[in-house]
């Protein structure tokens, strides 16, 4: 697995689109955020731009890359080769998400520790973490069931819209209105619960048992989403 994920980081540097899209692109934003959080702190809270910054980095960095990832290994029979060697099908996709996830991680650790300096530490860093680590497997789970649906990296340019524009979307309304009002449906949307967990462990004033209770909707989108991937996803392809 770690000889997989050290070509796929090899790759990564490599392919200037992927380079952009995976990195530069979520680091503009997010600092275009951080720098403007007065402005966006009065239009939601410091907890919103946290989800923000946080959706921008998985739904452009990690889950777009992840989909043109898989598609471009399946199209020039990378994958199918893969499975010709002794690693498991887990550990061949662990090798080659690998990268692209601590990446991701990173980001989003030092834009809210940037974010942090600039306004002040969030409530419950703890909490924080949670979120994270959640939306993280929920992108992850999301790009390889779209991942299925993709035949090549240019197609992923269309087929990862609806997901990365409605997460980013949908982390906006919550964050900028909260939950006050059509509450379980901003919960059950793809991001909804998780931004509202970013705003009640970066703003406070929320009990921990009430905060967690909204891991669950997003652990379940991981569950829809890796069932999804187990039906649709193809290691070679179609002919």
């Amino acid at each position: 697995m770690l000889s997989i994920a050290l070509s796929e980081l090899v790759q990564i540097f490599r392919n200037r689109l992927v380079l952009v899209t995976s990195l530069v692109m979520p680091a503009a934003v997010s600092a275009f955020f951080v720098y403007r959080h007065e402005v966006f702190a009065a239009l939601g809270s410091l907890g919103y731009i946290a989800a923000v910054v946080m959706f921008t980095v998985g739904a452009f960095g990690l889950y777009t890359t992840t989909v043109t990832t898989l598609a471009s290994r399946r199209q020039n029979l990378f994958l199918k080769r893969l499975r010709s060697t002794a690693a498991g099908d887990t550990g061949i996709l662990s090798g080659l998400l690998l990268p692209i996830t601590v990446i991701s991680l990173v980001q989003v650790a030092v834009i809210m520790t940037v974010l942090a300096v600039a306004t002040g530490e969030p409530d419950n860093i703890l909490l924080l973490a949670a979120a994270v680590l959640s939306m993280v497997i929920m992108m992850l789970g999301l790009g390889l069931a779209t991942a299925g649906v993709t035949n090549s990296p240019e197609h992923a340019q269309v087929t990862t819209l609806p997901i990365s524009i409605g997460t980013i979307t949908v982390a906006s309304w919550v964050g900028i209105t909260g939950t006050e009002e059509l509450a379980l449906l901003k919960r059950l949307l793809p991001g909804g619960s998780a931004t509202e967990l970013v705003v009640n462990a970066w703003n406070g004033g929320v009990p921990v048992t009430d905060s967690l209770i909204l891991l669950v909707p997003t652990l379940g989108w991981v569950i829809v989403a890796v069932a999804l991937a187990s039906r649709i996803f193809r290691w070679e392809p179609r002919r």
